[in-house]
């Protein structure tokens, strides 16, 4: 299978999935993730409202940022940032007009960023961001950067002699609006949708150039419905916090899911974030509340589901009330729903996600999950 490091089995056990040798960039989870927006101010007051994230850190005008505003929001362990251009001739209002919202930097949390960012470009990466101290009067971050699929950036994060809120040029922020938490608890995994073609490209990019392995490859025989299919091999860090699903397109009798996106958003990028909660069925009566709309599943699912997830501890009618699925893999069962898009264009959206002992990626959901996407496409009339 190409020249990819390959896991033959793809539960994960805990333990590291290659030899520590091989893991040159050792990461300790995701820092951050940033998101180019139209009205930061606005966008936050959303993934506040409607998400339950809460107030950490404001960066503008008033701290001497004269480019940009940024909002910084975290909720667990998950932290967002929500960055608005003041110059309609930026590099970041580009980004908007071209991607609309969308995430432009996965930050991820390391112990030496100039030792990652060496790692990196030697093994072939192009430069983002060359490493550099950024400093104030709780300490200093060191930070560098590479450029992945489309215009999504890696950011390598050193904050071990950093005592602040966030980095510095923020300050603490407060607005004295704190709607509850609905329950999120870190980041499971982000999904990269490229180009027909480019998986494989990108997956030996995340083997050669990071480190990471192939845990699983999906292809369009496990994921595909009567009209449209795709294809996906997702790639880990050595300790499997970072996990990173690529997508590609795979030729169907309709447009799949992956062209949709490729075609609004312009280009090949991020297309959702899995979040984890610890009560899932908490999480979505929460987020229903507070507007939040989540693709469709037909009740028909429900009829077999039992017979192929076996005994799970929660009431099957109530995961049938609120739409949400399960499946199950050789360590555990997991449980999942994913939102409609969260802004205009059909592009990026949430999976929340419960594990129960499972390490897969619901798998057996996948035909009844891709039908339903499809009935949203076609009410779009992009199917």
């Amino acid at each position: 299978m190409d020249n990819l490091t390959q896991v033959k089995n793809y539960t994960y056990t805990g333990e590291k999935i290659f030899d520590k040798a091989q893991d040159f960039l050792p990461i300790n989870g995701t820092d951050y993730v940033e998101l180019y927006v139209g009205n930061a101010k606005q966008a936050a007051h959303f993934y506040k409202t409607a998400l339950g994230f809460q107030d950490v850190a404001y960066a503008g005008l008033e701290t001497g940022v004269r480019d940009r505003t940024s909002y910084v929001l975290q909720q667990g362990k998950i932290r967002i940032i929500l960055t608005s251009p003041f110059d309609p001739e930026s590099d970041i209002a580009h980004h908007i007009r071209m991607h609309g919202d969308g995430v432009k930097v996965i930050a991820l949390w390391v112990d030496d960023a100039y030792d990652a960012y060496e790692q990196t470009i030697k093994r072939g990466a192009k430069s983002y961001l060359k490493p550099e101290n950024i400093k104030d009067e709780q300490g200093e971050i060191r930070r560098s950067g590479i450029h992945t699929y489309g215009d999504t950036v890696h950011l390598f994060i050193e904050r071990k002699n950093y005592k602040g809120d966030f980095l510095p040029g923020y300050e603490k922020w407060d607005s004295g609006y704190h709607p509850t938490s609905v329950g999120l608890k870190y980041i499971d995994h982000m999904v990269g949708n490229v180009n027909l073609g480019a998986m494989n490209e990108w997956a030996k990019f995340y083997a050669e150039v990071m480190g990471f392995a192939n845990l699983i490859t999906f292809d369009d025989k496990d994921i595909s419905t009567d009209y449209t299919a795709l294809m996906s091999k997702v790639m880990t860090n050595g300790n499997g916090y970072i996990k990173f699903p690529i997508n590609e397109p795979a030729e169907g009798k309709k447009k799949s899911q992956i062209e949709e996106y490729l075609d609004f958003y312009k280009g090949p990028g991020c297309q959702h974030i899995a979040v984890a909660t610890d009560d899932i069925v908490f999480t979505i009566s929460e987020m229903k509340k507070r507007g939040i709309d989540f693709l469709y599943v037909p009740g028909s699912y429900y009829d077999t589901v039992g017979e192929r997830v076996g005994v799970i501890e929660e009431d099957m009618n109530e995961l049938k009330k609120w739409g949400i699925m399960v499946d199950r893999d050789e360590e555990g069962y997991l449980l999942q729903i994913f939102t409609k898009p969260i802004e205009d264009r059909p592009t990026l959206f949430l999976e929340i996600i419960q594990r129960k002992g499972a390490k897969s990626f619901g798998k057996g959901n996948f035909k009844a999950l891709f039908e339903s996407i499809e009935a949203e496409q076609e009410r779009r009339g992009t199917l």
